[in-house]
């Protein structure tokens, strides 16, 4: 049995996520076998495993900070909102299907047992099991059933520490309003407190501390100052989308209301040079030397969105001057049209931005897949990164064929290994990890750049994540404005991201009594 530590928050957004990164990497360098968990996430952010399977990315960065392979047990329930009130389920990493908050209310305690063997089945690659919770365990509507914050706390018997954000104001209301509204075997789970995001000089809060202390009656463990690290966070509440100062190389990222998967575009914020702006209109558009058209979640509905509110047009208009690429669901949208027989979104079809000469076609099954090979025979500005390597992975519902003609694109979960482009401009695939039965299959280019050579797209997610693909566009995009810019510090997002986590332990084990935290690991006992 693995020993068992959980982190809970007083609301969304306090820095649960990241709390448990640096765990897990301060666990990893002191020679434990550690694992992240969460039970339930939600998020629009989500990764494709090497089996072909669905997590939340949150979970994703906490694997990579513990030095482990992601696996789907570390997040056996994930919910992406569709709508206000609707979300898919995604259950040990498969569909389960879309329901609305009372069908999901209602379904989750038959969640129970995939929670438990997830667990389970985590423990046997693990010495220590990090537990992020969701939201706040004070929501008192939400407690009856709880899966996730004190509801999974009593399932495997961990000691919980909570964390309250005092750059968001009424730290001392969230930490002991929290604990006021908790029954006594929850607070009694409660064995210290975390004071997170403190800016300016700690020692201020020195007599806070003895006041949290007091009137708790329950130790703070930590004050943890605000770190500005270049790591994924909750994507709902992330602080990436707010204003931003253009920088010499500005890259324009349109923020529709579904955006999924914008960690796409972290990589390009390792350089102080470059700005990454997220845009809900045509005002805040500016002149980008760069234009995104991100995933979403509800491709339809969000190009409705833009056609509303007449980013559709000044994105066109954009595109004869300068790079617009779309991806995933961005890619769909540039597109003739998108149709949806079976109801996936919201049915029919629609006209799509016609910038690329694509259709796609909705469908239930959803593509999960990683993804690698070399790019293919590029034209226009990007014609650089032709037979770049490249690795990702691809996660949509339907498939894309050119306008005059059918290009298969399996639909199945599993690894497919892109190969070099035809003289056509389509590549030949594979595919592997159980989907062997398929066989050889012809399906489109994984980058396509249409007769306006401005305008490309794709579907694999963190296409510029890995080797020299992030560093080159932005050289390019620098040459174009006839600057210099220094992108030798630009590395392998992985490499980048692996020196963040050492940043995030270090500044952790300063300010966390890591020895009080220790001495409360013990045996975790499932009921």
């Amino acid at each position: 049995m693995a020993k068992v530590i959980m982190i809970q928050g007083t609301m969304s957004n306090v820095g649960k996520s990241f709390l448990a990164a640096g765990l897990c990497r301060i666990m990893k360098q002191d020679g434990y076998r550690v694992a992240p968990f969460k039970s339930q996430n939600m998020a629009l952010n989500s990764f494709i495993t090497e089996d072909g399977l669905e997590m939340g990315r949150a979970q994703v960065m906490q694997a990579e900070a513990a030095g482990i392979k992601p696996m789907v047990c570390m997040n056996p329930v994930l919910l992406k909102p569709v709508s206000h009130t609707g979300s898919q389920v995604i259950v040990n990493g498969e569909v389960a299907g879309n329901y609305n908050a009372h069908q999901y209310f209602s379904y989750r305690e038959r969640l129970v047992p995939e929670i438990k063997k997830a667990f389970r089945k985590l423990e046997t690659y693990a010495d220590i099991i990090v537990i992020e919770g969701a939201g706040s365990p004070a929501e008192l509507n939400l407690k009856e059933k709880d899966i996730v914050n004190m509801g999974l706390a009593r399932m495997v018997d961990a000691p919980v520490l909570l964390a309250g954000d005092i750059d968001r104001g009424g730290v001392f209301a969230q930490l002991l309003g929290t604990l006021m509204l908790l029954e006594k075997e929850e607070r009694a789970r409660v064995k210290g407190l975390i004071v997170n995001k403190f800016r300016g000089d700690l020692s201020v809060f020195t007599p806070g501390v003895r006041m949290l202390e007091e009137r708790g009656k329950i130790p703070v463990l930590g004050v943890v100052p605000y770190m500005d690290l270049a790591l994924e966070d909750e994507d709902s509440l992330t602080e990436r989308f707010g204003k931003r100062a253009e920088g010499l190389i500005d890259i324009g990222v349109i923020r529709y209301p579904r955006i999924s998967n914008f960690t796409d575009f972290n990589v390009f914020e390792q350089l102080p040079q470059v700005s990454v702006r997220y845009i809900t209109s045509v005002s805040e558009l500016h002149q980008p030397d760069l234009l995104f058209l991100p995933g979403s979640k509800n491709t339809m509905g969000d190009l409705k969105w833009m056609r509303q509110n007449g980013l559709e047009a000044a994105v066109k208009k954009m595109a004869e001057k300068i790079p617009v690429w779309g991806i995933c669901g961005g890619y769909q949208m540039l597109g003739q049209a998108v149709s949806d027989p079976d109801g996936v979104e919201e049915g029919g079809e629609i006209r799509g931005m016609e910038l690329l000469p694509l259709v796609t076609r909705l469908e239930k099954n959803k593509v999960r897949c990683q993804t690698e090979g070399r790019l293919p025979r590029l034209k226009g500005i990007f014609s650089p990164l032709s037979d770049m390597e490249y690795r990702g992975y691809e996660i949509h519902m339907g498939h894309t064929s050119p306008a005059d003609g059918e290009v298969f694109s399996p639909a199945v979960s599993g690894r497919r290994v892109s190969g070099l482009t035809a003289a056509d401009g389509e590549a030949f695939g594979r595919v592997a990890a159980g989907a062997a039965r398929e066989g050889r299959q012809r399906q489109l280019s994984p980058v396509i750049c249409g007769e306006n050579q401005n305008v490309y797209g794709t579907y694999i997610h963190g296409i510029f994540d890995r080797g020299a693909i992030g560093a080159a566009v932005i050289n390019i995009l620098a040459e174009k404005k006839g600057i210099r810019l220094d992108s030798g510090g630009m590395e392998d997002y992985h490499s980048f991201k692996e020196k963040q986590y050492d940043i995030l332990a270090q500044t952790l084990r300063q300010h966390l009594n890591m020895e009080e935290i220790y001495g409360m690991l013990r045996e975790a006992s499932l009921e």
